[in-house]
């Protein structure tokens, strides 16, 4: 009798230990599943990596819906207004792009030569290259028969500097005439002109330069703002 009691009675203890086995199985089971959706829950890219073959479609969408034409460039040697040309929508619409993308922000006036332009863009810094890396890389083709000249004031866009018979557009880059260059009409896209700061214009193009135009102090553009 004690042996069938003993014997019940370890049935009963390992039917128990059983179950409680099971529902610590269960629900260790339970967090792995939910830990792992929580980790593989990441954001979605809000725009493409942007390339030869998909930049043009993607402007040619964008500019539909950023109809933002005016913007300020905020220089460490003061502002500079421009107003951006609504019938060069191709490159409205990637200077309005990379502004609110902030791929000009802590950028440079690399060159400067006296009497004719300042041009900008550039930098050294590494986190701003790293951000155009992440936009992509691309270029932009001329848009050069709207009837704009290159007279003082006016925001054009520089050829790349790779080989470039067609002479594609540097999209991260831009010059100002400081003076008139009829010159380079035919050549490279006006897609702006300056409605104010062009004293500001002025002052960057008189400061010191080496002998590849790079000035000698710094001069950089802490960020491009959209205007209303």
């Amino acid at each position: 009798m004690r042996v069938l009691l003993l014997v019940g009675f370890c049935l009963i203890f390992l039917n128990c230990e059983d179950k409680q086995s099971k529902s610590k199985s269960t629900t260790n089971l339970s967090k792995t599943t939910i830990d792992t959706i929580k980790k593989d829950t990441t954001p979605t890219r809000k725009y493409p990596y942007l390339t030869e073959d998909n930049a043009m479609d993607f402007f040619l969408q964008y500019e539909t819906k950023n109809k933002e034409n005016k913007v300020r460039l905020v220089t460490t040697m003061g502002n500079i207004d421009i107003l951006l040309h609504d019938v060069t929508k191709f490159h409205r619409a990637n200077f309005i792009f990379l502004t609110k993308q902030g791929a000009f922000d802590n950028t440079q006036f690399h060159r400067v030569v006296k009497n004719f332009i300042i041009q900008g863009g550039n930098t050294d810094n590494v986190k701003v290259a790293a951000k155009r890396g992440k936009i992509g890389h691309y270029l932009l083709p001329t848009d050069t028969k709207r009837g704009f000249t290159h007279k003082r004031g006016v925001i054009s866009m520089p050829s790349s500097d790779i080989e470039n018979p067609h002479k594609l557009a540097s999209p991260y880059e831009f010059f100002i005439t400081q003076q008139d260059a009829f010159h380079l009409d035919g050549d490279f896209t006006i897609f702006g002109e300056v409605i104010n700061g062009l004293d500001v214009v002025d002052k960057i193009n008189a400061v010191t330069v080496d002998e590849s135009d790079w000035p000698l102090t710094n001069i950089y553009i802490k960020t491009v703002k959209i205007l209303e």
